[in-house]
């Protein structure tokens, strides 16, 4: 048995409590998607800054260039970033993944203020945990960026990846799909959302979740304190993506009840 398939092996329980998970049932109305997504887009977010330090790692981002050490890696990160910042929406109009997103959102007239606030406040030049505060984030969802960054912040190209590999890349299909397939309404009145989703169960399922499982084999190689590193940040990105999935999943609840 491989690393990966060991690794993937280990991560079976979490990844089966991922995509069984109550949310997907609670989404039956546009209401519960406007909840879902005033959280999710937080994760849609952070996941920019995860590959943007894997480029500056992996790719070279400074002045003068000097040639990387795996010009393979180094492709298939600029291919992400490619088509994350610059992809093409359902008109064909250039647009990140996460500007995508909010168009999204407006459609179904979710609330995009406390995502703006956050995001006005990082520009502003505030950390993570001061602009989260001025944004009145709810827990579960400041928790899931701030785990985000505190593996940005080892500095440690093998974490990086295997956070945006087994968090990211390579549980996106089957999550969204199940989203998409529990969500499903009479009307087309989140179209923009259904293309998102879409758009990235086409991109991590086909091509971006089997390179990112290459790019860990090359970061990891034969070094057994590396790859123990990947399997113990991959099982608790997925534990705070469930996590993540329990604070929306008792928003919506809350919402019902009070209704």
């Amino acid at each position: 048995m491989n690393n990966i398939t060991y690794i993937e092996n280990e991560l079976t329980a979490l990844r089966e409590a991922l995509n069984s998970h109550q949310l997907y049932r609670a989404l039956s109305s546009v209401e519960d998607i406007k909840s879902f997504m005033e959280q999710h887009v937080f994760a849609v977010w952070d996941f920019m800054s995860l590959l943007k330090a894997l480029q500056n790692h992996l790719t070279t981002t400074s002045v003068p260039w000097v040639p990387v050490a795996n010009p393979a890696t180094s492709r298939f990160i600029n291919e992400i970033v490619l088509g994350e910042e610059s992809d093409v929406n359902e008109l064909g109009i250039p647009k990140s993944h996460y500007e995508m997103y909010l168009d999204a959102m407006h459609q179904i007239d979710a609330n995009t203020n406390q995502i703006t606030l956050f995001i006005g406040c990082i520009q502003d030049g505030l950390s993570i945990d001061e602009a989260a505060i001025k944004a009145n984030l709810n827990t579960e969802t400041l928790q899931f960026v701030q785990f985000t960054f505190d593996v940005i912040a080892t500095n440690a190209p093998h974490k990086i990846a295997s956070a945006f590999t087994f968090g990211r890349e390579d549980v996106i299909p089957d999550m969204f799909f199940q989203i998409i397939d529990k969500s499903k309404t009479s009307d087309n009145s989140y179209s923009k959302l259904t293309y998102y989703l879409n758009r990235h169960i086409e991109l991590d399922g086909d091509e971006h979740g089997p390179l990112s499982l290459k790019m860990i084999e090359e970061l990891c190689g034969d070094d057994n304190q590396k790859w123990k590193d990947v399997l113990e940040v991959a099982k608790k990105a997925l534990q705070q993506r469930i996590a993540l999935w329990d604070g929306i999943y008792n928003l919506i609840s809350n919402t019902a009840v009070e209704a």
